[in-house]
Parts: C-alpha cells; sequence; structure tokens
C-alpha cells in the first residue's frame, strides 16, 4: 500500500511512502489501518525513512553518541560481533519484539551464534546476561533515536523481555588470604604500595594508575581521585573518572608512612639516573621520573601472577570488594562506604553488598540490646548480657565450634560442616565463616587443606583456649 507523500524538493518527481500488509482474513482492516496512520503522518508532514536499515541506524546513532572513548570502541565491537550480522539489513520498519527476543534467546545460548547442530569439537558458550542487556541499551537508545527523528513511529524495544540481571556476588580475599597476598606483595617494592593502597582506598585499577604526587596530601591525609587510565587493544589514556566526579578519600596514618616511603623511593631511583621526581608525576610509574602512567594491563598481569603462585584464585578488582566488606563489617555507614567507593548512591554499595551489610545489622542489634536498661522484673529465663566485650559473629561461630570440639561432638578425625552450611545456619556471609574456621586452624583445632573442608585434629592442645586470646 502506498499513500502520495507530495513532490521531491530537488527533482520535482512524485514520493510515496507505503507499508506492506500480509494477507489473511483480517488484511483488510490492517490495510485500512494503516492507511490511515499513512495520511495522517503525511498530513503532520512526516517523512518516515521506510527503506532504512537497522545497520544505517546504528551508523548514524553510533556517530553521534556522545560517550567515552572506551564506551564508543564497546558499542563499536558489541554492534559489529552480536548485532549487524543479524539484523543489520533488517528495515526498522521490520524490527519487532518478537525477533529481538529470539536474538537475545540465540546469545545467551551461544555467543559464537553457532548453528543448532555445531561442528565437532565446538562448546557453547554462552553470552553473559549482563552483555546481553547491554546490547539491549545500545538498541533501545538507537531505536528512541529514530523516533525523534521521524524514522519510526514506534519503538519496537520498549516491549522487549529482558532476561534478568544476575545477583552480584563479590568474592574478597578472607583475611587470610588477603595477608598472605600483602606478604608476597611487599616483596616488590612498586606492587606492595599498589595492593596497599588498593586494599586500604578502595580505589578502581584504573584510579590508582592515573594516581600523580600532587593529588597525596599527606600532610592533611586525604587522597584526591580525579582522573583515570583507561586501556584498549594497547593504546592507553588518561580520561574521567566513571561517574565523572572528583572524590576525596581519607587516609590513616599507616597509608601516609607507606605513601611517605614509597616516594622517598622514587626519588632515589630518579635521582640515581639523573632526573627529579614532581608533583605532576604518576605516584605509580614505569619510568624513574614518573611521566607516564603504569597501563592496568600490566597491573593485573602481574597481580594475577603473584596470586596463581599462591594459589589463591582471585583479580585485582577483588581487593576493591575486600575494601567494601572490612568497613561494612565494622560498622561503617553505607553512605561513607559508598563515597570511598566512587558509588553514585548507597543503593548500588547495598546490591553488591547485601550480605554484609545484614551481618552489620545483625551486629548492631546485639549492640543496642547491650546497651539497653534490664527491666527490674525480668523473667527469670532471660539471658544475662555482657556488655563489656561484644563478640564479633566470627568469634561466636568459632566459640560454638570449638565447643563441639573440646566436648566430644565433633571427635577427632571428623569433618566440619562446610563455610556455604555454616554462613546459611548463621545468617553470616561465607567469608564470615572462613575467618571462624581461620581462628580455629591457629588454635591447632582443626587442619585445613586446599579444596577440602576442614577436619577436627587429633594432636589438639588439650583444653583448647579460650578463643579471647586469639588476636585477628
Amino acid at each position: 500500500m502506498k499513500v502520495y507523500a507530495g513532490l521531491h524538493p530537488v527533482t520535482g518527481r512524485p514520493r510515496y511512502i507505503g507499508e506492506t500488509v500480509a494477507a489473511g482474513p483480517l488484511a483488510r482492516e490492517q490495510a485500512e489501518e494503516a492507511c490511515r496512520r499513512l495520511l495522517g503522518q503525511v498530513r503532520r508532514g512526516r517523512r518516515l525513512h521506510s527503506h532504512a536499515t537497522v545497520n544505517d541506524l546504528l551508523t548514524r546513532h553510533l556517530a553521534m553518541s556522545r560517550v567515552g572513548e572506551r564506551s564508543r570502541r564497546s558499542h563499536l565491537l558489541m554492534a559489529a560481533k552480536h548485532l549487524r550480522p543479524f539484523i543489520g539489513d533488517l528495515p526498522l520498519r521490520a524490527v519487532t519484539a518478537e525477533k529481538l527476543e529470539h536474538l537475545y534467546a540465540e546469545l545467551l545460548r551461544c555467543r559464537d551464534h553457532c548453528p543448532p547442530r555445531p561442528e565437532a569439537g565446538h562448546r557453547c558458550r554462552p553470552l553473559h546476561p549482563g552483555t546481553v542487556r547491554k546490547l539491549h541499551y545500545l538498541l533501545s537508545s538507537a531505536f528512541r533515536r529514530a523516533v525523534r527523528w521521524d524514522w519510526i513511529d514506534h519503538n519496537p524495544t520498549r516491549d522487549v523481555e529482558l532476561p534478568s540481571q544476575p545477583h552480584p556476588e563479590p568474592k574478597p580475599p578472607s583475611v587470610v588470604e588477603a595477608a598472605r597476598i600483602l606478604g608476597e606483595a611487599w616483596k616488590d617494592p612498586d606492587l606492595g604500595p599498589l595492593v596497599w593502597l588498593a586494599m586500604a582506598t578502595g580505589a578502581r585499577r584504573g584510579e590508582l594508575c592515573a594516581l600523580r604526587w600532587q593529588h597525596v596530601d599527606v600532610g592533611q591525609g586525604v587522597l584526591v581521585v580525579r582522573a583515570s587510565i583507561a586501556q584498549v587493544d594497547g593504546e592507553v589514556w588518561e580520561k574521567d573518572t566513571k561517574l565523572h566526579q572528583r572524590r576525596h578519600i581519607a587516609l590513616d596514618n599507616v597509608t601516609v608512612a607507606v605513601l611517605n616511603a614509597y616516594h622517598q623511593q622514587r626519588q632515589q631511583r630518579a635521582a640515581a639516573v639523573g632526573t627529579t621526581l614532581t608533583l605532576d608525576s604518576f605516584v605509580f610509574s614505569p619510568r624513574p621520573d614518573g611521566r607516564t602512567p603504569r597501563s592496568p594491563n600490566a597491573v593485573t598481569c602481574q597481580y594475577r601472577r603473584m596470586v596463581d603462585q599462591l594459589g589463591i584464585h582471585t583479580t585485582f578488582h577483588k581487593l576493591r570488594h575486600y575494601s567494601a566488606t572490612e568497613l561494612i563489617r565494622a560498622g561503617v555507614d553505607i553512605r561513607t562506604v559508598a563515597g570511598r567507593l566512587g558509588h553514585a548512591e548507597g543503593g548500588t554499595t547495598l546490591t553488591y553488598y547485601a550480605a554484609w551489610v545484614r551481618e552489620a545489622d545483625q551486629r548492631a542489634c546485639r549492640i543496642l540490646t547491650r546497651r539497653l536498661p534490664m527491666p527490674v522484673a525480668s523473667p527469670a529465663n532471660l539471658p544475662i548480657v555482657d556488655s563489656s566485650n561484644p563478640p564479633c559473629p566470627y568469634r561466636m561461630i568459632a566459640d560454638g565450634l570449638r565447643v563441639a570440639i573440646l566436648d566430644g561432638t565433633l571427635p577427632a578425625g571428623s569433618v566440619l560442616p562446610t563455610v556455604k552450611e555454616i554462613a546459611l545456619r548463621h545468617h553470616v556471609c561465607p567469608s564470615t565463616a572462613h575467618r571462624a574456621i581461620a581462628v580455629l586452624a591457629r588454635e591447632q583445632l582443626v587442619v585445613v587443606s586446599r579444596g577440602r573442608r576442614a577436619i577436627v585434629s587429633d594432636t589438639h592442645p588439650p583444653g583448647g583456649t579460650t578463643g579471647r586470646d586469639i588476636t585477628t
């Protein structure tokens, strides 16, 4: 069906806009509705690009998007790999919610887009639901622009049902693992201060690489985060922070001392080669004068080699999780934790660290109960609360397991419950259960080996310890 849309302003030839209506029992009604819609568009002066394709829209949209260089390259790569080969040639008016949901289902099945009967040796690897959602956001933004440009009159992405967002499960290193990582990192004069600062501040990898000495105020004990280092395909450049805002992070005396000592080392290295270290020099740099930043990929590779040698499965980014979880365990309010991490609001922090927030809430309620005055006529079975030294959750778990070991409930050679079982039983996060087992291991009550459950030791000291004499 075609509707006359006037003469072309340059060629003077007649122009038409049209739609195709499929044959069927409702074809006449659909054709009349399409005719009314097209006539309305002509009266309003709209000229829909009925022949524009998804490729045309993506090309125009990506060229006009105002995003960072790293995001732009990521969008170009996602479009080239997952969108253009499959729906790029489709006219915009032919894109429906059904076709988009089918595309997303295929990506969740195999990211390499293999046929239903793949070749021998092929192993399907599903695309992560978070990446599928990013693809949808890219398409949604492009189609909203197409509606504003009058290329189409309806945005099909609004009707698409997205895959559910996976629940974030941060896995920070345990206290024992963190101590081993720090001990090994200090063997390298450059890696040690970097790992320490990552744990103490929770800054992102790129933000640490972008630190300059002028951003470190040792007198006030403040670290200013105002830039980040990005790297794509070997190209390194300095950019704004993730949320385009500067933040100030307070430093403790130990961290200030670490930075002072590291600054003196850097000055000595610069003097040894006849150069100087300025305030504009990068804190972490491969050059003695600090003129170039350390690349984020180099930091990741060095850290991965170190933890692999230690037999610890973790990443550099999880040091950020470690900083956040330790602050929450210590009772620091969520807004302060979010500010140190650079989150836009506390909701993001709550989403990522909900398990540790619940643990801190349990500690808070116990502390409050200890401060409440006991009723004069209290019931006989009301427990007596000792408010002088409120125990931590992992200490309470360790105390219970210790009693079970010493009274024979858990005899020598028996296995302890799994970390997951302990965490579920006591309503704490797995890392808290890890800390409880680590306490028992230091007391020689259990034997811990990699990949196996903790076993009650048959050589533990008679009578054990009280648990209050153990410092962590």
